[in-house]
């Protein structure tokens, strides 16, 4: 049934027509937008609602703007918020991995739908999701040497697949290769079984595709690299790669650029997520090679990783998107405070209030994270053709007040308190922060349950264990 949108203060995040317009938006019966307008709909259009076949959502003059893009996410985390809260990325990743080792295929699956649906009731309705590989690697970041430790089945991969499926995200999932946890040929050969999973296990509406999960930042040899380029190009997927995200042992880190670089993998269907301590020829090679950059500003800031220039990155012609990382080392899912975070450092380090506006950073977590990761032509705008993915947020409950700049308002004094409702293709997916998912009454408790039993595999017992049982 199509749904008109009425009574709307719309932001449509696009390069073409006003930043923002009063109007309405009408979803056909495929999801998409069919039409958009300023003012009040055509009496003709309305009285459609008679007749059947048209409901009508009068927003009452809430903002109406694109659902989130996170370019670079990792939802299986979404059980460890707050783990090693003063470890900068290696410490913090190890004490991650001892929880995961203890965790079944299951376990992952609902740690990932929790995860997904998190994000969900929090705005973001599109995700590149980097799946926990199902190997685990033990890494010295002094040494650069990866450490092989456990080699779970596939179905600790592809368990991951159907939580986010499950919970309605649209999603695109990024696969490791593995390449040094097994022989050349049997690796290859499961990587081409999961991308091949991946579209299985994902409706059609929700798949934005599968990627390479680019990890040559921790391996020992330069064929990985020689290895990731020809999935790329068997399967004709992209790729995004942590890259050069920490200060620590950052020489033998920025080494392995050229190891991509000697295999052909730069290109607009390469990403370098993070990307924060690149040097001068690096940011040169990207630029000229068509590459993008994914920004984590929130990630960054907490486990002390450093601060992504993107300002330069953008400056150099670099395209730059923006993904919220792990529910771990963000805690809070929350793209207003992602953008804020990473507008108000920013303007810190370059002392200059005008250097990146609201427009910008809005831009940058919903169009610009679409249009690296390929899928601009779905999803990151409202515009007519595209996918109806929408939040309706209000910026009188709680009241922020007068509106002196429609942007400013949305961008820097609204956020997950003002958001009222989330809609996929048209659909609710969650009011007032809960979601409508049937499943949403089953997720936290399997994931306490779960997670807690996993960390007392470990040897850990939680806090508040005894209180919740």
């Amino acid at each position: 049934m199509r749904l008109l949108v009425h009574n709307a203060l719309i932001i449509p995040v696009s390069d073409d027509g006003p930043s923002w317009f009063a109007g309405w938006l009408l979803v056909g019966d495929d999801g998409r937008i069919a039409a958009t307008g300023r003012g009040e709909p055509d009496a003709s259009l309305v009285a459609q609602k008679d007749r059947g076949g048209l409901r009508l959502l009068d927003v009452g003059g809430a903002i109406v703007a694109p659902g989130f893009v996170s370019a670079h996410s990792h939802l299986f985390t979404s059980g460890m918020r707050g783990i090693s809260p003063g470890s900068t990325l290696y410490p913090w990743v190890m004490s991650m991995v001892e929880v995961l080792d203890k965790c079944e295929p299951d376990d992952v699956y609902w740690s990932t739908l929790h995860g997904a649906l998190d994000f969900l009731a929090n705005g973001v309705t599109s995700a590149y999701n980097f799946m926990h590989p199902r190997v685990t690697w033990r890494y010295d970041p002094v040494t650069a040497s990866p450490l092989l430790g456990r080699v779970a089945p596939v179905e600790f991969a592809t368990r991951q697949m159907d939580g986010a499926a499950d919970a309605g995200l649209r999603v695109m999932n990024a696969i490791r290769l593995n390449d040094e946890a097994g022989p050349e040929e049997e690796v290859l050969g499961v990587f081409g079984d999961m991308v091949a999973e991946s579209s299985l296990r994902t409706p059609a509406a929700q798949h934005l595709g599968a990627s390479v999960m680019g990890a040559v930042q921790w391996a020992s040899a330069a064929r990985s690299a020689e290895l990731e380029v020809a999935m790329m190009r068997e399967h004709g997927i992209s790729n995004q790669a942590h890259f050069v995200e920490t200060a620590e042992g950052i020489e033998t880190q920025r080494e392995k650029f050229a190891w991509y670089d000697a295999a052909g993998a730069f290109g607009p269907s390469f990403l370098f997520g993070h990307f924060v301590h690149p040097t001068d020829a690096m940011v040169e090679r990207v630029a000229s090679s068509g590459c993008g950059v994914v920004w984590q500003a929130t990630s960054n800031g907490r486990l002390g990783s450093g601060f992504a220039d993107v300002v330069r990155f953008q400056r150099a012609g670099i395209p730059v998107g923006m993904g919220l990382d792990d529910q771990s080392c963000t805690d809070i899912s929350d793209p207003w405070g992602n953008m804020r975070i990473g507008l108000y450092t920013t303007r810190a380090m370059y002392t200059d209030a005008s250097v990146m506006m609201p427009a910008d950073v809005l831009r940058l977590h919903t169009l610009g994270s679409a249009e690296v990761l390929g899928v601009a032509d779905r999803v990151g705008s409202l515009e007519v053709g595209k996918l109806a993915d929408f939040v309706v947020v209000d910026h009188r409950a709680p009241d922020t007040g007068p509106v002196w700049d429609v942007l400013a308002t949305y961008v820097l004094a609204c956020g997950l308190r003002n958001l009222k409702q989330v809609y996929v293709g048209g659909v609710l997916v969650s009011e007032e922060g809960r979601s409508t998912s049937p499943l949403a009454h089953l997720a936290s408790g399997e994931l306490r349950s779960r997670m807690t039993a996993a960390a007392l595999r470990w040897g850990r017992e939680l806090p508040l264990t005894a209180l919740e049982a």
